[in-house]
């Protein structure tokens, strides 16, 4: 091995040496030292580089090697790999470098999580090796794996963790202290708040670390807990737990089932995991990908996208359809041809806009039935301004370059006419779609895009056609 080789710069002193910058994560520089590492076959400097690396940081170059290198890497650190790192991968990633491994060795990972990472990784998986993996899990975990299992998908019964510190509402603060020394292996590793259950295990109040701290051992603990109860019923989808942790400024928040008894808690980590993913997945949709196939085989990424696409072209011939109609206009005036595509660009990407805005607010419940007409006289006005101020520009532009101010002012007007129905089309699409019970991140793109193709043609060339031939 060279001495440049040698000198490989550590996680910890990437870090610091990238302090100025304010990069957060594995410089470059180190993930490449590391695959030229792996391709030199130097196991034991490879685990010396890689030794007590934050599991955020080895998923990170476990994710920016080749496949090849990525198998290699797995290999090389197996038993130095913290089991957390497994559950920042996504499912065809995660299956891919668990796919030589046995159920017992993975299940060995699993019961080193927290139930609620144990969870989520499990339900990553394919079914068959789901099952055998729960066989070796722990009986605790086993549990908590197959009552999650039973919960829906997307819900705050899969997101929760079942370990929390929950105590009666007849202990003092003395007695809730005496607990939490006593107990401190069998504690969750962080935790925020206290829960004050009855006994009947139902949920009573919250009590802030905070407040324990600064009490008097004799008071009773349950006189401490917070004036508002916030609770997650079990069956929450996971956006309105996030929500729901935005408005009240949570850190954490008890889940109950349908008898109000405490069942277990949401931590704001797992919240911003959430909000990662929802939006994420509503960017992808938007583009017409219903999962993120990044680490996909070809053959897996063009079936999932080939559907998408067989739709787009079937609105294309829409555009075709409209367009033939002014064959003979475009004969005769052939810079129509040059033209015409201008309008429907400038229509599709204004609705765009106004199509991330709406699905936005319809996504974090913005938009709502007391200001929607108020919202599509926005979006009205901002695309019909927006068209009058390009519909000057393509005044001067056209008469400029073609020498036909009347083409100018054709181009100008339907313009104005184009942007005008991007903006009505873009803000009353998604919420006709998210009316009828259609995700409008998934759908409306298509037609979106159809309308303000279709508009912008029949703008330009319909008054083409009536005013220069």
């Amino acid at each position: 091995m060279t001495e440049e080789n040698d000198g490989a710069n550590s996680p910890k002193e990437t870090e610091d040496n990238n302090d100025v910058g304010h990069q957060v994560g594995l410089s470059d520089d180190f993930i490449r030292e590391i695959a030229q590492l792996i391709d030199d076959n130097y196991t034991d400097r490879v685990q010396e580089l890689c030794r007590e690396m934050p599991a955020p940081d080895a998923a990170e170059l476990i994710v920016k090697l080749d496949g090849g290198r990525r198998h290699k890497l797995v290999e090389m650190l197996e038993d130095e790999l913290h089991p957390e790192t497994f559950s920042y991968f996504d499912r065809d990633l995660l299956n891919d470098l668990l796919e030589h491994m046995s159920g017992k060795s993975i299940a060995a990972i699993v019961n080193e999580l927290d139930s609620d990472d144990a969870i989520g990784l499990v339900t990553r998986l394919d079914e068959e090796r789901q099952s055998n993996i729960i066989r070796h899990l722990n009986r605790n975990l086993r549990a908590a794996v197959e009552e999650g299992l039973t919960f829906p998908e997307a819900s705050a019964g899969r997101m929760m963790q079942r370990e929390f510190v929950a105590v009666p509402q007849f202990w003092t603060v003395g007695k809730t202290v005496d607990y939490l020394r006593a107990a401190a292996t069998t504690l969750p590793d962080r935790f925020y708040n206290i829960f004050i259950v009855d006994p009947m295990h139902r949920f009573v109040g919250t009590v802030p670390l905070s407040n324990v701290l600064c009490a008097q051992r004799t008071v009773k603990i349950d006189t401490l807990t917070e004036e508002e109860h916030v609770t997650v019923p079990v069956t929450m989808d996971q956006e309105q737990v996030a929500m729901l942790f935005r408005r009240k400024d949570l850190l954490s928040a008890a889940v109950v089932d349908g008898d109000d008894q405490l069942i277990g808690v949401i931590t704001v980590d797992d919240v911003v995991d959430v909000i990662q993913e929802e939006a994420g997945e509503d960017l992808l949709k938007m583009g017409g990908v219903s999962n993120p196939d990044f680490f996909s085989p070809p053959v897996s990424t063009v079936k999932a996208r080939f559907w998408w696409l067989f739709i787009n072209l079937g609105t294309a011939f829409i555009d075709t359809f409209v367009i033939s109609f002014f064959t003979g206009t475009i004969q005769k005036i052939v810079v129509l041809a040059s033209l015409m595509p201008v309008v429907a660009s400038m229509g599709g990407n204004a609705g765009t806009q106004t199509l991330a805005v709406v699905v936005r607010a319809i996504a974090t419940k913005d938009l709502t039935s007391a200001n929607t007409w108020r919202t599509v006289l926005k979006e009205f006005l901002v695309g019909s301004i927006n068209g009058i101020l390009f519909g000057i520009v393509m005044i001067i532009g056209v008469t400029i370059w073609y020498h036909n101010w009347k083409l100018g002012g054709i181009m100008a007007a339907a313009m104005i006419i184009n942007l005008a129905a991007a903006g009505l089309s873009g803000t009353l699409i998604p919420l006709a779609l998210h009316k009828t019970g259609f995700d409008p991140a998934n759908s409306a793109t298509v037609f979106l895009t159809t309308v303000t193709d279709v508009v912008g043609f029949v703008a330009f060339l319909g008054l083409a056609a009536w005013l220069m031939t």
